[in-house]
């Protein structure tokens, strides 16, 4: 057996799979975020643990015994959370995450040094690790004199599984510190924000060993001490290994609260001023773009609530066929947006409304602001040097067929649709423990799971489109210019 543990946002899943990669069974415990301030999001690092042990504890009770067969542990979880720890490994204040925003003045400070875009091949985004240090430095001067250690939050769990101070590449590569061409610590990121190597924990692949269960814990799981636990990845490289987008040309598209197009990569392609993400991938020797939208799912739910109807029931509205876009346009940008624009400012719009304008309108209109956002991160990628003639679909939004519909004619590609099943980042995380347990080969065990069904843009629906997307390309900047 070969255990996942995925360290999320909401909570925690732990995922069992066999030496076949059949899904045996799960845990899962939930997580709460802490927003003691606005554009602030917090966790306790001790609430990842209980949280861990819950799910444990759940995978336990459901199939027991059958941890006694685990043979190695991967780990992924939320990237860019600055967990800080003192000399004796004590936590000195709440994980600042991902979503969190405050050090956004730290981060545009940083992001007008050339070398973190040149060495990083990204920009400096608020939510990254590097603005949070300067935040503490400038906010909470003792906190940052303590600091001995950051970790990455799924790092912290491995300090606590296996007493060692480690993370990897893929999660790394989102702190603003790593040289991601040179899958390395730069000395001179961090002395840019007051901090040296000995501040960070050391480096290895995903897919290499990086400590080893503690036996006090393996007694109490009924497990096996010394079980090694791989390097592993940060969720969306996970996810990536989960589906097997982990070769050059592959690629998924990621309907979920956020959405991401994300691209497998053979070498290091940076391309920061689109905004596209560019990082080390889980797997040696192989990096990844991702292009970022920040509210996906969370569109059509936010349009859900103040029409009163339930998300499933709005797309239901529209019926199976693909209709031409109306003229009322939507840009998703509830909470700003990430790629192509790097604006945390700017907000969403309807326009091109009239009395006539219904419900079913406004929910087309919503689906097809999301596919054009997607169509936005398709030409980012392709701007440095990514082309796709694919993608596969997955999260919740990827159950809707016309949602998959619009996106495959606004990208121009075919969208495949994997057969049931389990391809999230606990088990990408299982899959990586796996490899490096045994050794075997990546591109071997990372395989992409069987396609349940294939849609093609629709060819008749091209032209409405390719004009649609150019009206939706046009009112980023009148907008951005009117509120201005």
């Amino acid at each position: 057996m070969y255990l996942g543990l995925d360290l999320g946002t909401s909570g925690v899943k732990a995922l069992l799979i066999d030496v076949r990669q059949t899904v045996i069974g799960s845990g899962h415990a939930s997580l709460d975020v802490s927003r003691p301030h606005p554009g602030w999001s917090e966790q306790n690092p001790a609430d990842w643990i209980r949280a861990c042990e819950e799910a444990i504890a759940e995978l336990n009770a459901s199939y027991p015994g059958q941890l006694a067969a685990v043979k190695g542990i991967g780990l992924s979880g939320q990237m860019h959370g600055a967990t800080l720890l003192d000399a004796g490994d004590q936590v000195l204040r709440p994980c600042i995450l991902w979503n969190d925003t405050r050090s956004h003045a730290e981060a545009a400070k940083l992001d007008a040094d050339p070398r973190f875009r040149n060495l990083t091949g990204n920009i400096v985004f608020p939510g990254f690790t590097a603005p949070k240090l300067v935040w503490v430095k400038n906010n909470e001067p003792d906190v940052f004199a303590k600091v001995a250690k950051v970790l990455l939050p799924k790092d912290f769990l491995r300090l606590w599984l296996t007493g060692e101070h480690v993370s990897e590449m893929s999660d790394s590569a989102g702190t603003s510190w790593l040289d991601v061409g040179k899958r390395g610590w730069s000395s001179d990121l961090l002395s840019a924000t007051s901090l040296d190597e000995k501040q960070m924990p050391s480096l290895v692949e995903g897919t290499e060993k990086a400590g080893a269960l503690r036996s006090e814990l393996a007694s109490k799981w009924g497990m096996q001490a010394g079980i090694p636990i791989a390097g592993g990845a940060g969720d969306n490289s996970a996810s990536a290994c989960g589906m097997g987008t982990v070769a050059a040309g592959q690629a998924f598209v990621s309907l979920g609260t956020s959405g991401v197009l994300f691209a497998a990569n053979a070498t290091y392609l940076p391309n920061p001023e689109s905004a596209v993400h560019t990082f080390c991938h889980a797997l040696p020797g192989t990096w990844h773009q991702m292009g970022v939208i920040l509210s996906a799912t969370d569109s059509l739910n936010w349009l859900s609530e103040i029409s009163g109807k339930g998300a499933g029931a709005l797309t239901a509205e529209l019926g199976d066929t693909l209709k031409a876009p109306t003229g009322v346009s939507f840009l998703p940008y509830l909470s700003g947006e990430r790629t192509p624009h790097n604006d945390s400012a700017i907000r969403g719009s309807f326009t091109g409304l009239a009395h006539e304008t219904g419900r079913t309108v406004l929910t087309q209109a919503v689906l097809e602001g999301v596919a054009f956002a997607f169509r936005d991160s398709l030409e980012a990628l392709a701007k440095a040097g990514t082309t796709l003639t694919r993608v596969t679909a997955i999260g919740g939004g990827s159950r809707s067929r016309y949602w998959l519909k619009a996106i495959a004619t606004a990208l121009g590609l075919p969208v495949d649709i994997p057969a049931d099943g389990d391809f999230g980042a606990a088990f990408g995380a299982a899959r990586l423990g796996l490899i490096a347990a045994t050794g075997a080969d990546p591109l071997r065990v990372c395989t992409a799971p069987a396609t349940d069904a294939t849609i093609e843009p629709v060819a008749a629906l091209s032209n409405a489109y390719a004009d649609a997307y150019q009206r939706y390309r046009l009112l980023y900047p009148a907008i951005k210019a009117a509120t201005a």
